[in-house]
């Protein structure tokens, strides 16, 4: 059970959660449709017990698997692994593997997702979409772990269970699929019938809210809500929706939120669903104040919290700048401000422009008078007067232009790929931490490395992992625009490149949907949650460059999923540069149609709808 992405949903509506698409439950859920069809089982464990045993299980899960709550309580959910209340054995179809992979993460008290095929009591199959979330106590000992279970039919032929009929195997099927209506039916005393044995029920609000729901991610809030009427209103807690989204997008993120009038207008519960569904996202043309003066192309540009900041640039006659321009977007008539900096670094355009540390700009290489660049700067925007500091780094990466970077832990400069001398493209990663007193450089060891490549996109998602996009890249002794999704997770002991989708990539698992045509010189965005938006750039052919595409790396099948956004969208073009602002606004500057540059040309894909 989970929101989905591509309901039609009013904002108007007071908030709230269902479980179907037919009508209210007993108690007010009066948004219609925001979760997922497929029922969801919920299920909570005390890991403080030898082998886990259910403390907990709501009705969904009852009337899914056909075991009533006095049947599973104080047994380890295995059992679903086996065909039929009698059979002593797991089924030889339940992968191994996952069961392995289950086994280790709570072991090692960390999260799981993945599918696992389950069996009701009567023996029928079901596909389980399973994740397990550890929930620690106040010594950092795991006291609970919570089960949520999306089901679906397994499409397994079986034949009946020794003792049951196909009669009775056909009726299960039937059950199923009509659990969401079924539950109308329930009175809402008779919901939970293992109330009374519940442990976790027995925990106070505040543990409940502190230590348990707040440490699921959103769209598990919304089903944990539909399990009794006390969880429902205790999900309804503006503190709780703002403890939920600083867990699962970064307190970073959720401090930048604060900051924005309109989102604090909206709330977190309604923030947190708009954000993960997209329904609310629009574009608009935006028009401001000022100009940056002289035209350019070729800039970079970053957000420091509601402030968008321009830097450098190709002028006229490939003339290499190094200004630095403010537009404040919480101010009533944004304007483009030229910023009086001092020691500013040498003009370059074709480098990157990234915010660190709060207010800190750091500019990577580029292409200046002298050729290409692998310097450092840094700029803290708030200081009196802004300087420009240079940072000797040692051991730094070869000279480079139209490379990418991305900032970890609002610490550290990731920079990939790029084009050296004479042309060469480059497929190096290294990293430098700018928290230092004496920042040194560190190229990431890897076994293999993505294809050489300039013009794609490096996104940070999950916390400390990172994800390469498109660019042009080199394929034997030619060079073609490319579509590949290449991952790495930098909290890994030994980071590895692995490669998610490919065009034509040895052992590349191309994922469903319509990916994106190949490119480079695009956007990417990342949202909270850990997906990734995909916008413009110079694509072959007569592809569209203003389609929006979206991955969510973290599900375990990515799929590519074109968004369809009303408004007013940039043009057909490529060169464009974008940042998030304020965590709920993409900003769309500059672009090429053929010759004519569109740097006055500003776009906001706004993302929440209080923000329009």
């Amino acid at each position: 059970m989970e929101w989905d992405s591509n309901s039609d949903l009013s904002g108007d509506e007071e908030e709230g959660f269902v479980l179907n698409d037919d009508g209210p439950l007993p108690f007010p859920f009066p948004v219609e449709d925001l979760l997922h069809t497929a029922p969801c089982g919920f299920v909570v464990t005390d890991a403080l017990e030898p082998d886990h045993p259910i403390i907990y299980v709501n009705t969904v899960f009852e009337i899914v698997t056909g075991y009533r709550a006095e049947d599973v309580l104080g047994r380890n959910c295995r059992f679903l692994q086996c065909r039929g209340p009698f059979a002593k054995r797991r089924h030889p179809l339940v992968d191994s593997t996952v069961v392995s992979e289950i086994r280790r993460c709570l072991e090692e008290g960390i999260e799981f997702q993945g599918e696992l095929l389950n069996f009701r009591k009567d023996g029928s199959p079901l596909m389980n979409r399973l994740r397990l979330t550890p929930i620690y106590g106040d010594d950092e000992t795991i006291t609970h772990v919570i089960g949520i279970q999306s089901f679906t039919e397994a499409n397994i032929d079986l034949g009946p269970v020794l003792g049951s009929t196909i009669k009775e195997s056909a009726k299960s099927s039937d059950r199923f699929r009509s659990v969401l209506s079924s539950l109308h039916t329930l009175p809402v005393g008779d919901r939970n019938v293992s109330r009374g044995v519940c442990g976790i029920l027995q925990l106070s609000d505040e543990v409940l809210s502190l230590k348990i729901l707040a440490r699921l991610t959103p769209r598990d809030i919304a089903s944990v809500s539909s399990v009794s009427r006390r969880l429902y209103e205790l999900t309804k807690n503006e503190d709780l929706w703002r403890m939920v989204c600083q867990n699962a997008w970064g307190s970073e993120t959720t401090c930048v939120l604060e900051t924005v009038p309109g989102a604090r207008r909206l709330g977190w519960g309604r923030l947190a669903r708009e954000l993960t569904t997209l329904e609310a996202a629009a574009w608009r043309k935006l028009t401001v104040g000022g100009a940056v003066e002289p035209s350019r192309c070729n800039f970079s540009a970053c957000a420091v919290g509601n402030r968008v900041v321009l830097f450098g640039g190709e002028g006229v006659n490939m003339q290499p700048m190094n200004d630095t321009f403010v537009l404040d977007l919480n101010s009533s008539n944004p304007e483009w401000q030229h910023v009086q900096v001092s020691s500013p670094p040498p003009g370059r355009w074709g480098h990157t422009l990234s915010c660190v540390n709060g207010s800190h700009l750091v500019v990577f290489g580029g292409c200046g008078r002298q050729g290409l660049l692998n310097d450092v700067f840094v700029l803290d925007l708030d200081a009196k007067p802004p300087t420009w500091r240079e940072i000797s780094g040692l051991a730094p990466p070869l000279p480079r232009s139209w490379h990418s970077s991305c900032t970890l832990d609002g610490t550290k400069l990731i920079v990939s790929g790029g084009c050296a001398d004479s042309g060469v493209l480059l497929s190096d990663t290294f990293l430098i931490d700018l928290s230092m007193e004496k920042p040194v450089w560190r190229e990431i060891p890897v076994a293999w490395t993505p294809p050489s490549r300039l013009g794609h996109t490096l996104s940070v998602y999950g916390g400390r992992k990172i994800l390469m996009f498109g660019g042009l890249a080199k394929s034997g002794p030619l060079r073609f625009r490319s579509s590949d999704v290449f991952t790495m997770d930098l909290s890994e002991e030994e980071p590895c490149w692995r490669c998610v989708t490919g065009s034509g990539m040895p052992g590349a698992g191309n994922p469903g949907g319509i990916a994106p045509p190949p490119r480079l010189d695009h956007v990417a965005v990342s949202l909270p949650g850990g997906r990734i938006l995909i916008f413009g750039g110079s694509v072959a052919g007569l592809h569209s460059a203003s389609q929006l595409y979206i991955l969510d790396p973290t599900d375990e099948k990515p799929t590519w999923r074109i968004l369809n956004v009303p408004g007013r969208p940039p043009r057909f073009a490529w060169g464009h540069s974008t940042c998030v602002v304020g965590g709920t606004r993409a900003i769309v500057l500059g672009g090429q149609t053929g010759e004519e540059w569109m740097l006055s040309e500003l776009h906001e894909l706004s993302l929440a709808s209080s923000v329009i």
